[in-house]
């Protein structure tokens, strides 16, 4: 049975990750790519799917484990009655056969290791055929081969559809296992040394990270974040996933297991944003690039998600042979969300562009070329209902989001003309603009709430509505806005925040599911946002901490949070999770740097000059 969330670490060559639990397994791997069928899929099933355990000899679980500094390569420690010793994981960046490498270092005494491969191509189905040369240990089934090398003090036996690995190691000495995938058709990869890989690997690691400007009181999270966002970088073309996995569930046992191996436009502006100000602009001019070619074409044709490549025929099929983690069914690759209308990605492409070009990037012709079209196409649809933000699977509705980031399109078109010095389509832009915010403040509000609401005619509330001063559709110390701001404390779910309001005990949910979900982790970021910026630097304060404190032992948050169980739910680690988070930090600074938040500076320590960097 697959291990809490919250016990997995991520470690990537920026192609692919791979997740180790506590135990020392690998239990989950896609290889060569995210979008790529899993090698190890025990995360999703049982061990029968595919694991690589390295741990000390009938040890159950690690004393403890870290990253190496402000890297993506993790030590693990473990202590036994004989001796200790440090398992290292890492993942070499991709200069060749994707490989992942696991060194094995004696501390103290002497300790005997024991190590246990099962591989299963195919999302954990295929048992591959096996064969031993003098240096790998070889599995083939249809266009993949996995290549397992080892040190010579390492006896490796095969039995059954396993493979099994036998040493003892004494302080001071080290070993080295290496997995290298390779089309099936190719003979030997290479990987090179494990030792010289490992400080390649370390290397690249410190010297990204030093890049990162931040450096306020959170910095550790911030830089553990980028490094998580970097981590989730397909570096051939820039993309970013969402998350690593597939099929972990917002409710245990429940039905809300989505595949999260792709890249979504509604990330782009708040990924956009906290690259630009952490310091990586290479990255964050390749998200941009991956954006533009992802999304070419008819602009009535624009998705909400494309694959790493730009993609865009995901096609969602299930898994029935696997059970999924720890029963959620179904188990889902590919994302039929491909297929819904969001209108609210016209105005988060918009943003991006908006964004990029105030930071300098310069805009070529077709760029405004492709805002005219974006925005022609939307001037005639955005009245239309939609499945929103949220993707819900049940009938299309007025999501105010959604008209909110019609309104933002507008604007943000409107600002990108006037710095470029084009007229154009600004009348009918304008006009859009105020008619969509006149709608919004009319249809959008509900008057015995004083409160925006999640969709025209209805009373439920949506935590997206915090967005609305981020976005700038109104002023923060609006009184729609503060009354807003104090309605949506009606998600709180012990000190969490949900999305919006389910029937908890019930058999739906607002998206038309079976089951609760947890708390939305972005969302509570949200509201230290909307907390900062009308006025209560504290709370905001103190809500941000309150999610950093259940990121897990390395540092790694999921989507969701179950507050009651205290447990991580849904795709791990997610990108937007941590991109709020460091767009969170960022905006702590500005308001603990200003005259209101000085009650609080202090207490945060945070130098005066830092936001100077911004």
């Amino acid at each position: 049975m697959p291990r809490l969330i919250e016990d997995y670490a991520i470690i990537s060559d920026l192609e692919t990750a791979a997740l180790v639990g506590r135990d020392g397994s690998v239990d989950w791997l896609c290889l060569p790519r995210f979008d790529s069928p899993a090698c190890f899929a025990a995360l999703l099933g049982t061990q029968d799917n595919g694991y690589w355990r390295v741990s000390p000899a009938g040890a159950e679980t690690c004393n403890r484990r870290a990253y190496r500094g402000e890297t993506l390569v993790l030590d693990t420690f473990w202590e036994t009655v004989s001796g200790a010793v440090k398992v290292t994981d890492f993942m070499p960046p991709r200069a060749g056969s994707p490989c992942l490498v696991r060194r094995i270092e004696g501390l103290s005494g002497t300790v005997d290791m024991r190590g246990e491969l099962r591989l299963r191509f195919h999302h954990g189905r295929i048992v591959p055929w096996m064969r031993s040369t003098e240096t790998y240990t070889v599995a083939v089934a249809g266009p993949d081969s996995v290549w397992l090398g080892a040190d010579q003090q390492v006896h490796v036996h095969a039995a059954d559809d396993r493979t099994f690995f036998d040493f003892r190691i004494s302080a001071g000495e080290h070993l080295a296992l290496m997995l290298i995938w390779s089309p099936s058709h190719l003979s030997v990869p290479g990987c090179g040394d494990p030792h010289t890989a490992l400080r390649r690997t370390v290397d690249f690691w410190e010297d990204w990270a030093a890049k990162c400007r931040y450096r306020g009181p959170w910095r550790e999270a911030v830089v553990r974040s980028l490094i998580t966002l970097k981590a989730l970088t397909y570096e051939p073309t820039g993309g970013i996933v969402a998350a690593p996995t597939t099929s972990l569930p917002e409710c245990i046992g429940g039905e809300r297991n989505w595949d999260y191996r792709f890249c979504w436009l509604r990330d782009s502006t708040l990924t956009l944003s906290c690259l630009l100000r952490s310091g990586f602009r290479d990255e964050a001019e390749a998200w941009l690039d991956w954006l533009l070619r992802a999304i070419a074409g008819d602009p009535a044709d624009l998705q909400a998600l494309y694959g790493l490549g730009g993609q865009r025929r995901l096609q969602e099929s299930l898994a029935l042979w696997l059970p999924g983690y720890q029963g959620s069914q179904p188990v889902r690759f590919g994302n039929a969300a491909v297929n819904q209308l969001q209108l609210d990605v016209y105005g988060e492409v918009l943003d991006t562009l908006h964004l990029a070009l105030r930071a300098g990037i310069p805009i070529q012709h077709h760029m405004w070329s492709l805002v005219n079209s974006l925005m022609s196409y939307l001037g005639e649809h955005w009245r239309e209902p939609d499945e929103g933000l949220w993707e819900v699977r049940g009938p299309r509705r007025h999501f105010v989001h959604s008209k909110v980031m019609a309104w933002v399109a507008a604007d943000r078109a409107l600002r990108m003309a006037h710095m470029l010095g084009m007229n154009g389509s600004n009348g009918r832009w304008r006009e859009m603009r105020r008619e969509v915010h006149e709608e919004v403040c009319r249809q959008g509000w509900d008057d015995g709430q004083r409160s925006f609401v999640q969709s025209y005619g209805s009373q439920a509330l949506d935590a997206s509505l915090l967005l609305i001063p981020k976005l700038g559709f109104l002023p923060a110390h609006d009184e729609r806005v503060l009354s807003t701001v104090e309605a949506i404390r009606g998600l709180d779910d012990h000190g969490f925040l949900r999305r919006y309001a389910h029937i908890r005990h019930g058999v739906h949910g607002v998206d038309g599911l079976h089951g609760p979900e947890g708390t939305f982790v972005a969302c509570s970021l949200w509201f230290a946002d909307a907390l900062a910026a009308t006025g209560r630097a504290e709370e905001a304060c103190e809500t941000f901490e309150r999610v950093l404190d259940i990121r897990n032992d390395v540092g790694l948050l999921s989507e969701q949070w179950d507050p009651e169980r205290r447990r991580q739910l849904g795709n791990t680690p997610q990108a937007f999770s941590h991109i709020a988070l460091v767009d969170t930090a960022f905006t702590l600074m500005r308001v603990l740097d200003s005259p209101s938040g000085a009650s609080v500076n202090a207490r945060y320590r945070v130098p005066r000059d830092v936001t100077a960097e911004f």
